[in-house]
């Protein structure tokens, strides 16, 4: 039997042999009773400490990762190393979601909040083999206090990606916490992304002092390169990863955010905290050829508006001006109410969409090696929510609903119902171009087998993972694109 061990002459054996520790000759004389040349390796690896990083730490998956996709790329090698350590496209997202709120806290952040669609291709696992959404939108707060010259919403982003996590993620959960924390804490160059952001609301944003001290070098925003640090938001990110996520909302944690939120102009009480739960629910279904296709359902409205897109495009994939208008269109009827979602996908002759402005948001995609997928949408009702970072806790506070229309938050994701693998996933932004972004961007990956072969429509921006021959199945035919015209990201392996 040859194991491709290169032959060495028993002198030089019996030599190297001899240094060997007691423990290192009673596994050899173990291996003699084992079957096989790969149970040799795994068990040699093991005892003589010559295989790979262990469980949870980079490297450890070696070959295919999945792969990971957002608009910044810090928080994409945070998910790639997830990824890398042996973690569940839920984990990879948890870690995004939470780098994100360090790195992009213009549109992400820990008052933020947002929606996400997760798959398991494990048919034993949580869903059954059938995608699901996970909710958890920012809420307005039960009252509007006398001095909310900012409304906030209630923060909803931790509860949303601890609820991902319990249902798809597999490593500890403050261990996804560790990585966004640090960043928080030492400093991370400042992204173009992040920048450009900067760059459209400093004024009104550094008049905030909190902001100014986090934004701003000398009063002078903060350009491409230089260390963003947020110190104060590293403690808050320490004390979830120490306390739990259940600290931020009916902890010593909520306590702080109920007396700085009314320093910052949004006030926020205890029993909202409390109540604010993120939810399971349903997503939109359609079908593409022989595969089923899945969107956000309401409140997440941008999936109801990409859905509608989408079925347009199926019907012609070069309409995209009519894709466009009819997404808007639903959505706007939507929010008008009196209609259910079904009914108002069945709606013809809907009257043209007005000139809404919608509120930024970002998206990111995660796959693992198993072909679990999640894609999720975050905002803050605004860049940079209200502007104003809570004193001592280092996070904006998102803008309440009830005070700016609440954005299209959209996402989408393809898999085959019959062998439960999936096939491909896009979430969109750019605020009333997110929704065609999501139906484009899975209506071309579809179609050409490859994540993004063209840009999708302008305002639109997408990032998108798709794999020509489903996962589980053939990795090497899985891909990874970020939109072409922003500053994100696109990694993996395979």
């Amino acid at each position: 039997m040859r194991c491709g061990y290169q032959t060495r002459s028993p002198q030089a054996s019996t030599r190297r042999f001899r240094h060997r520790m007691p423990r290192a000759r009673a596994a050899f004389a173990l291996l003699a009773f084992l079957p096989g040349c790969s149970t040799v390796t795994s068990v040699t690896d093991k005892v003589l400490g010559t295989g790979g990083p262990p469980a949870g730490q980079p490297g450890y998956v070696t070959g295919f990762l999945g792969g990971v996709a957002a608009d910044e790329p810090r928080a994409v090698l945070a998910g790639r190393e997830v990824l890398s350590s042996g973690g569940s496209a839920g984990d990879a997202a948890v870690a995004v979601g939470l780098t994100l709120a360090v790195t992009l806290p213009s549109r992400a952040g820990l008052g933020g909040g947002g929606a996400c669609l997760a798959l398991s291709t494990n048919t034993k696992g949580p869903s059954g083999g059938v995608p699901e959404a996970i909710m958890f939108t920012p809420l307005a707060p039960a009252q509007r206090g006398s001095n909310a010259d900012r409304p906030a919403a209630v923060p909803m982003l931790a509860r949303g990606l601890y609820l991902l996590h319990a249902r798809y993620g597999v490593r500890p959960f403050e261990s996804l916490v560790s990585s966004a924390e640090q960043l928080a804490r030492f400093g991370t160059p400042a992204s173009r992304a992040l920048v450009k952001d900067l760059t459209l609301v400093s004024g009104p944003l550094l008049a905030d002092p909190g902001a100014r001290g986090v934004f701003s070098l000398n009063g002078v925003p903060l350009q491409e390169g230089q260390i963003l640090r947020q110190p104060d938001l590293g403690a808050t990110l320490a004390q979830i990863r120490v306390a739990g996520v259940g600290d931020f909302y009916q902890g010593s944690l909520a306590r702080r955010i109920e007396t700085s939120s009314a320093l910052a102009g949004g006030p926020l009480g205890l029993a909202d905290l409390r109540g604010a739960l993120p939810r399971l629910a349903a997503p939109l279904i359609a079908s593409y050829r022989s595969d089923k296709v899945v969107f956000l359902p309401p409140p997440a409205d941008g999936g109801l508006a990409a859905d509608a897109a989408f079925a347009v495009l199926a019907a012609n994939p070069n309409d995209l001006a009519a894709a466009g208008a009819r997404s808007l269109a639903v959505a706007e009827r939507y929010r008008a109410g009196g209609l259910t979602p079904e009914a108002v996908l069945a709606a013809r002759d809907l009257p043209p969409p007005d000139s809404t402005v919608f509120p930024a948001s970002t998206s990111f995609a995660t796959l693992d090696r198993n072909g679990n997928a999640v894609v999720c949408a975050l905002t803050m009702n605004n860049l940079f929510g209200t502007g104003r970072i809570l004193p001592g806790l280092g996070f904006l506070a998102a803008a309440s609903p009830d005070s700016v229309p609440p954005p299209l938050l959209a996402a989408g994701l393809a898999w085959n119902a019959n062998i439960v693998a999936f096939r491909a996933e896009a979430g969109g932004s750019g605020q009333s171009g997110a929704a065609l972004a999501v139906a484009a961007g899975l209506i071309n990956a579809l179609r050409s087998n490859q994540p993004m072969p063209v840009p999708v429509p302008e305002p639109g921006r997408a990032n998108v993972i798709a794999c020509a021959r489903y996962l589980p199945g053939e990795s090497s035919l899985c891909n990874w694109a970020n939109d072409p015209r922003e500053y994100g990201l696109a990694l993996g392996a395979n």
